[in-house]
């Protein structure tokens, strides 16, 4: 099971104003994603099921540097959440994804059309949310949007290119992922009332800690098991999607191989695909991508270090470790 013997989120962040809210914010995203169309608000709310709400707890935790009193926390880890959402939509699109959370993802249910459509409502319902959180809230919601499309844009350009370097890759996730968590952490702290020098503390340990997110998924789709994982190891590969570890391995000893078994392009072999992932295991090109990753936890651990050391600091720290010990938890199952 995904998951197994890591703590529960709740013994990471063991404060309870941050569940508290975390249940309003439930309510709130079932309020803001009805429509006066039944239809759609189906769709909308199709997914609503199933996910962790990482992005909005990070937004109660970050809103607690600054007290966290008032609705606009909740307000802002809403309007992160269907952010998330809405882009799940849209990318399922893209890559003609049959599932998402353990069922039929919207365009597979519906078509693409409607999934297209339904995503962009759930994008505007994002706005009119934050609205009352002020123009600093909206602007920065508009720009991280903005961001997640730039990063799915190079990302295509990039797919099954084996002369990337390491620059696209950080562009795309810092682009695709750490945006969208930088902001989570960044509207936390301002809702919540934090100081300017907390917010940008704030911000920067969500970028790190957003960066690691994704360079751990990375390498999890490498060394995790089907059950682990929920899918097969090596998706990111089968899909020409070229991780961190790859880019490494490509420049290495390892690479003049690893082209010969991917220069063919897509649908590449199965046993091409087993092939690159043993070299990725034996020649450290893993162990790189984790060291990057425990790089920027210092990183992330240093930001937080700026924030007046309290019960939240503790959390910020714990949370961005938690990261890298599904990585732990993945080898030993």
């Amino acid at each position: 099971m995904p998951g197994m013997d890591l703590p529960p989120l709740r013994e990471l962040v063991p404060i309870d104003r941050v569940w508290s809210r975390l249940e309003t914010v439930e309510q709130r995203l079932r309020e803001v994603t009805t429509s006066d169309d039944p239809f759609l608000t189906g769709i909308a709310q199709h997914l609503l099921a199933g996910g962790k709400r990482y992005r909005p707890m990070l937004a109660q935790v970050a809103a607690e540097i600054g007290g966290g009193d008032g609705d606009h926390p909740v307000e802002a880890g809403v309007a992160v959440e269907l952010i998330h959402l809405g882009s799940l939509y849209h990318d399922d699109v893209i890559d003609e994804a049959d599932s998402r959370r353990g069922t039929a993802s919207v365009n597979a249910n519906w078509s693409n059309t409607i999934a297209i459509l339904a995503g962009d409502f759930l994008l505007a319902r994002a706005s009119e949310v934050a609205a009352p959180l002020g123009t600093e809230a909206v602007a920065l919601l508009a720009r991280t949007y903005a961001s997640l499309c730039e990063g799915q844009v190079l990302e295509l350009q990039l797919s099954g290119r084996l002369d990337q370097g390491p620059e696209g890759y950080f562009a795309v996730i810092e682009k695709k992922t750490a945006s969208l968590i930088r902001t989570s952490a960044r509207l936390g702290a301002i809702a919540g009332g934090a100081d300017r020098t907390a917010v940008e503390a704030a911000t920067r340990w969500g970028h790190e800690v957003g960066m690691v997110f994704q360079l751990t998924d990375d390498v999890l789709d490498l060394i995790a098991t089907e059950d682990f994982l929920g899918k097969p190891a090596g998706s990111d590969i089968r899909e020409g999607t070229f991780t961190l570890p790859v880019i490494s391995a490509l420049a290495s000893a390892d690479g003049p191989e690893i082209r010969t078994l991917l220069e063919g392009g897509k649908p590449y072999p199965e046993a091409a695909v087993e092939r690159v992932i043993g070299l990725l295991r034996s020649g450290g090109h893993i162990a790189s991508a984790l060291a990057e990753a425990d790089h920027r936890i210092a990183a992330a651990t240093a930001a937080a270090a700026a924030l007046p050391q309290s019960e939240v600091t503790q959390v910020f720290t714990r949370l961005g470790e938690y990261l890298v010990e599904r990585v732990a938890v993945a080898r030993r199952g």
